[in-house]
């Protein structure tokens, strides 16, 4: 399950992007982290650009609430939205989420 942490002016979660990929989404959760494929290259900030305006239209806020608190240059990132409830993102992102199949939320034997 991703983890939402509230903060004094909205809420913060991981996400880990994967660039180049055939379309923009939401593929999988990982730990409590999610897996964004983005289809714009890592290059002069194109694909922090691409996932701030991702998650504004799905979590439906203007593109101006939506920053990267950290990871500015690296794969994992932590999205800061302003102006919202953890659990408001939480709603949003669950219709996002692919369904973690029986075998993936197995233990390994």
């Amino acid at each position: 399950m991703v983890s939402i942490n509230k903060t004094a002016a909205g809420a913060t979660f991981a996400i880990k992007v994967h660039p180049r990929a055939k379309k923009n989404a939401i593929t999988a959760e990982i730990g409590d982290a999610l897996k964004v494929s983005l289809t714009t290259p890592p290059v002069e900030g194109r694909a922090n650009d691409a996932c701030i305006e991702f998650f504004a239209k799905i979590l439906k806020v203007p593109r101006s609430s939506v920053t990267i608190a950290s990871g500015q240059t690296s794969r994992n990132k932590v999205i800061r939205v302003a102006g919202v409830t953890g659990q408001y993102v939480q709603d949003r992102l669950s219709g996002c989420t692919p369904p973690v199949s029986e075998h993936a939320a197995q233990e390994p034997l």
